[in-house]
């Protein structure tokens, strides 16, 4: 196996989070980039489409507030560095590096696939996630509407929906989502990760800025839609001093309620999440990787369930606790409204027969 080269990010990888483009744990053989090249040109997004066979993923884990999502798209042109999503794209032969943001999977018949699942006999209604794998509402979602197709076809079904993204393109689907809101099928998170806007441009590159996060927070709020403020990932030595400022902003901007998660590295995020220190923070790096592997029993990761979400230890109970006090505080530490299943009913088709009732 050859060695991996690190690229310069300002010479070929203008906004992007990752810093090289390792093979994944299933490859034999590791693909190099030469960055000295002179005929090599700066990475692009490339996007291919897929036909998917079936949309909604099931899971069983006791830790997940949902058992079923959909994604429209894999891969996540954001790019944020620490997304946990990133091995998804070994599956796909690619590499979660560079690959996972640049090499971009989009699945324009989505809607259809979604719309003959829900019509199954045997399908039993629940809220369905969407947002929890790579963000729906990334710049590919300008391009092929996938998300929106989807939340055309909840709305007509009265399906229940929560939705995950930082991008502001949510605001576009808001004749859609105000209208399910006022039926109670609807609740958005906002990721809102620091309000430092140069710390989130290395490290969410290619997502909207805090600032701007925080806006459509207010025009959810506005249009009826509720909106909880995430304070997701917690970064130990990054953006840990900023729980309090960031639920107060959320607050601000009209969100109800707040959640967190810790800085999670699992498979092969935590090297590229190294490297990304040793690029952008090396005074920092070992104080960072220090209180990781202090919360996972000297690991950069554990993926238990009940301890990969928040992780353990002294520093963990800190930080857990200094978010309860601060969400107390601001009146976000309540649940989002409950989402409706009872409305869910499949929308006639076209030959049905008319009910005479």
């Amino acid at each position: 196996m050859s060695r991996p080269i690190t690229l310069d990010p300002s010479l070929r990888c203008p906004g992007r989070g990752a810093t090289s483009n390792a093979a994944s744990r299933f490859e034999r053989h590791q693909r190099e980039y030469d960055p000295c090249d002179p005929g090599s040109a700066p990475l692009r997004t490339d996007v291919s489409l897929e036909r998917p066979r079936t949309l909604i993923t099931y899971n069983k884990s006791p830790d997940l507030p949902f058992d079923r999502s959909i994604n429209p798209y894999r891969g996540c042109e954001h790019g944020c560095i620490y997304c946990f999503a990133r091995p998804t794209h070994a599956w796909l032969g690619m590499s979660p590096g560079l690959d996972f943001e640049t090499r971009l999977i989009a699945r324009p018949e989505a809607a259809t696939v979604l719309e003959r699942e829900l019509r199954a006999p045997r399908y039993r209604v629940a809220p369905l996630a969407i947002g929890t794998n790579t963000d729906p509402y990334q710049p590919l979602e300008d391009r092929y509407d996938v998300t929106r197709s989807c939340l055309g076809v909840l709305d007509r079904f009265n399906h229940p929906v929560a939705i995950v993204t930082k991008g502001t393109l949510i605001e576009r689907d808001l004749d859609i989502l105000s209208d399910m809101a006022a039926r109670g099928l609807v609740r958005v998170g906002i990721s809102l990760t620091t309000l430092d806007p140069v710390l989130s441009r290395r490290m969410e590159p290619r997502a909207p800025s805090p600032k701007r996060r925080l806006l459509t927070i207010e025009r959810l709020a506005e249009a009826g839609v509720p909106v909880r403020v995430m304070t997701s990932p917690v970064v130990p030595g990054l953006t840990d001093h900023e729980i309090e400022s960031l639920l107060k902003a959320g607050q601000g901007a009209g969100a109800s309620a707040a959640s967190w998660i810790m800085l999670r590295l699992p498979l092969e995020v935590s090297p590229l999440f190294r490297e990304w220190l040793s690029t952008h923070y090396p005074d920092r790096a070992v104080r960072v990787m220090a209180r990781v592997r202090e919360m996972h029993d000297g690991e950069d990761y554990s993926s238990n369930w009940g301890h990969r979400m928040r992780g353990s230890g002294e520093y963990a109970r800190m930080i857990a606790r200094r978010f309860e006090v601060a969400a107390s505080k601001l009146g976000l530490d309540r649940a989002q409204p409950k989402l409706r299943c009872d409305l869910f009913k499949p929308p006639p088709q076209p030959g049905d027969q008319l009910s005479l009732l």
